[in-house]
């Protein structure tokens, strides 16, 4: 029983860890995505464009956009990942692509 009981709370410190920060929650995002040498590798930068024209919509939603510096590029499309929209729920963060426009 106490095993379980320090897997589990092992399970909850991970998961806090990695949506701590918007920084961490994108780059989790993109290696649960399958592209772990981009979230590895990556830079991250706000939007500045996204965040000033989307300022309202964002606000509502508690969340900011964010530029990977080396995106992944999509195997389907070829089309590079490189916008991402992390929200903010109580302490954590949650990131989901965003798109180009």
């Amino acid at each position: 029983m106490r095993i379980k009981i320090i897997i589990i709370a092992a399970l909850v410190v991970v998961f806090i860890l990695f949506h701590s920060t918007p920084t961490m929650a994108l780059k989790t995002h993109v290696f649960i995505m399958g592209y772990p040498k981009a979230a590895i590798l990556s830079g991250v930068i706000q939007d500045e464009y996204h965040n000033k024209v989307d300022k309202e919509k964002f606000a509502e939603l508690n969340a900011k956009a964010y530029t990977l510096t080396k995106p992944p590029i999509e195997k389907a499309t070829q089309g590079e990942l490189r916008n991402y929209l992390v929200r903010k729920i109580g302490f954590l963060h949650f990131a989901e692509y965003y798109g180009e426009g």
